[in-house]
């Protein structure tokens, strides 16, 4: 990966000023919510409450557990991924990469495919986090991508297939999805409807990781 040097942010490119990669992370500041679509730098809106809800309940739990078993790296936005196939620079809600592909998380982004994307959609980012992300995550052969939508309490789950494309992984007749990018992490997807959310300790405990 090659060494960036890191300024501080600037104000957001003219309108019709197309930006390198390069350019985008000289401008990129911490903290700063934003993605290069085509050159274009587009800025995320505030996420909602019930957005915020889930995404820090959903974070605690994968965070905690990732931790306690070791199985690699869990990030949360702001925190880029560079995609190669696609020349994109995307911000997923939450990505994972396994320990033994740790070499492709820099100071600032992912370069090229982390193993798990999770995207929470809200009413501005549905068309892209179905239709473009979609594309790009499955060109870059991410090998597992969630999609949440509170709103209409959906949840549905990716998982790439031996002809490089998605396929849904459906949760088992209990309800419970089964993650094959986290080992050995499940989720019963019931609960990310309830409201208030499950206590977490309670879902840890479930997970073994306290007792």
């Amino acid at each position: 990966m090659e060494a960036i040097t890191l300024e501080r942010p600037v104000e957001l490119p003219e309108s019709n000023k197309m930006l390198t990669f390069q350019e985008f992370v000289e401008w990129v500041g911490e903290g700063t919510h934003a993605e290069l679509e085509d050159g274009k730098v587009i800025q995320m809106s505030p996420a909602s409450r019930k957005h915020q809800h889930l995404f820090g309940w959903l974070y605690s739990i994968l965070r905690y557990y990732t931790r306690h078993f070791a199985v690699g790296e869990l990030l949360p936005a702001p925190f880029s991924v560079r995609l190669r196939e696609t020349e994109q620079v995307r911000e997923p809600d939450i990505l994972f990469v396994k320990s033994e592909n740790l070499a492709r998380i820099g100071e600032t982004y992912v370069d090229g495919a982390p193993d798990l994307v999770i995207e929470i959609i809200s009413p501005e980012s549905i068309d892209r986090d179905r239709g473009r992300k979609f594309v790009e995550y499955e060109a870059e052969t991410i090998p597992e991508y969630w999609l949440i939508d509170p709103i209409r309490e959906q949840a549905e789950f990716y998982r790439l297939g031996d002809d490089s494309r998605y396929h849904q992984a459906l949760p088992d007749a209990e309800g419970i999805f089964h993650s094959q990018s986290v080992p050995g992490f499940w989720l019963r997807v019931a609960g990310m409807w309830e409201d208030p959310l499950p206590d977490e300790l309670d879902v840890l405990r479930e997970l073994g990781v306290i007792s």
